[in-house]
């Protein structure tokens, strides 16, 4: 507990706002795949809806992409969680903050083990593809995957785990390069990053 309120405390105003605001913009992507999560059900059941389980995962990524501290994916997907769980979600106020730690778990070790200074493609597709199966295993239990055949479970998984790769790493790092070199991100270490080499260029 210690440890996370001083990770708090290392956090600025503007690291909070940007979070929030991240968590926010989640939960309005949240409500609009909702309707393709509910086709894609409804056309290919649980493997189908897999292919886009990439794109909830991004927000806590992207906020770590551009903020580069302990923390940041942590509280921006709780804070994901609570304004879900306040909105109203279809699966439970419980599977919200469960999502959000699963995620969370992964992605802070992660760039802690690499110092929050490494985030090239080989990093942010790995990380993407390392968050999925907790969440998976997690949810296999909450929402009674676990009673698929064992073939199904298995594809499913790897489809996720693609996605992930693609959907959560791969769009985060895009989307990441496409906004550093921009006035949203100065104030940012992503924005720090790129006004120094643009400085020593």
């Amino acid at each position: 507990m210690n440890a996370i309120m001083k990770q708090w405390g290392k956090l600025t105003l503007m690291e909070w706002v940007l979070m929030a605001l991240l968590a926010a913009l989640n939960g309005v992507a949240t409500s609009l795949l909702s309707h393709l999560n509910q086709l894609l059900t409804s056309l290919g059941g649980s493997m189908l809806t897999s292919t886009i389980v990439g794109l909830y995962m991004i927000y806590g990524l992207l906020a770590m992409y551009i903020i580069r501290k302990p923390g940041a994916a942590l509280f921006t997907y709780l804070i994901g969680a609570l304004m879900q769980i306040m909105v109203g979600t279809s699966y439970g106020p419980w599977s919200a903050i469960a999502a959000a730690l699963c995620y969370a778990v992964i992605v802070e070790p992660l760039f802690f083990l690499v110092k929050y200074k490494k985030f090239d493609w080989s990093m942010m597709l790995f990380t993407g593809v390392a968050m999925t199966p907790l969440w998976y295993i997690v949810a296999a239990f909450m929402f009674g995957y676990i009673h698929y055949e064992s073939l199904v479970l298995v594809i499913t998984l790897a489809i996720r785990c693609v996605s992930g790769m693609l959907l959560c790493g791969g769009l985060t790092k895009w989307l990441g390069d496409r906004l550093k070199h921009t006035r949203y991100v100065r104030p940012f270490a992503l924005g720090r990053e790129a006004m120094g080499l643009r400085e020593k260029g």
